[in-house]
């Protein structure tokens, strides 16, 4: 099967379209300057506290988690500092590649967010990536997050109503292990897996998972873009 045959790309955002670990780091580096808290040290406390039972709706969980963390790296603990957490992704980056990337997918397919986050911050993430999407799904929108399959069911109907796309013409391409690809394969829809990390050690910010081979691996999204140009 070409690439070129599905007619629906679907994508994680956060972690796999902006670089949300970088978003995280950048805020402390400039919110707490003297602190000597590691990167990996700040993305594994993250990690754990996102990974609690009882969560807020994401990003609004950052202002929880900042307070969960706080204590246990030796961070000073505030409402403004929590708060101003959950406000940095309005300016977390892309990676490199997402922006020219989701261009040249665009003139292929129609493309879809299925994102964890909610509606406000998926607007902030949609304008940084240059408005690229056909079909922007928000986990408001959805009312669960991955990796519930209710999400893919609700992303499916959405897709398959507003153009009549089946799932066997959805890929869904995103990084996470966890939320997507495992999930994503279960339920019989093709995947590419956007290896982010490929080059670093430990899950970082992403909740750790056992590994689900995808349909595709790809160690970026430009390496997608130039498999489909490709005609692979």
């Amino acid at each position: 099967m070409s690439l070129k045959d599905f007619k629906v790309l679907t994508f994680d955002v956060v972690g796999t379209l902006i670089d949300f670990e970088g978003g995280m780091l950048d805020y402390l580096r400039r919110a707490v300057p003297d602190s000597e808290v590691s990167d990996n040290e700040f993305l594994a406390c993250y990690r754990t506290a996102r990974a609690a039972e009882r969560t807020d709706w994401y990003p609004n969980d950052l202002e929880r988690c900042w307070h969960v963390m706080a204590p246990q790296l030796g961070l000073p603990d505030s409402g403004a500092l929590a708060k101003g957490l959950r406000d940095s992704v309005a300016n977390w980056k892309a990676f490199p590649d997402s922006v020219e990337a989701l261009k040249r997918l665009g003139k292929h397919f129609k493309l879809v967010t299925m994102t964890n986050a909610q509606t406000w911050a998926l607007e902030h993430f949609a304008k940084t990536l240059g408005e690229p999407f056909d079909m922007l799904l928000s986990c408001d929108d959805a009312l669960c997050e991955k990796p519930d399959p209710c999400y893919f069911a609700y992303a499916r109907g959405r897709f398959e109503g507003t153009w009549g796309y089946k799932q066997a013409d959805n890929l869904h391409v995103a990084q996470s292990q966890y939320h997507d690809i495992g999930a994503s394969m279960a339920l019989g829809i093709k995947t590419a897996w956007i290896e982010r990390r490929h080059d670093l050690k430990g899950s970082g910010g992403t909740m750790e998972s056992k590994h689900t081979v995808p349909t595709y691996h790809y160690r970026s999204l430009a390496e997608l873009a130039d498999a489909v140009d490709a005609g692979k």
